[in-house]
């Protein structure tokens, strides 16, 4: 089974925008919705690999 990555995505005139959710601050476009989904995989590659400095993590805490 292939690994999912969950994000989010609205359309704003001609353009598709969207960020991973594990990383909200950073934000991608593309041109469809196809061009945005390689963006994001690209984008996420990159996270992964380091190649972006000073990333910020998102996470949750349990309480007791």
């Amino acid at each position: 089974m292939k690994p999912k990555i969950s994000y989010t995505y609205w359309q704003d005139g001609d353009l598709w925008i969207g960020y991973l959710d594990e990383y909200s601050d950073y934000w991608t476009q593309g041109s469809s919705m196809e061009d945005l989904q390689q963006h994001l995989l690209d984008l996420h590659k990159d996270l992964s690999n380091g190649l972006v400095p000073n990333i910020r993590h998102h996470a949750e805490l349990e309480f007791a």
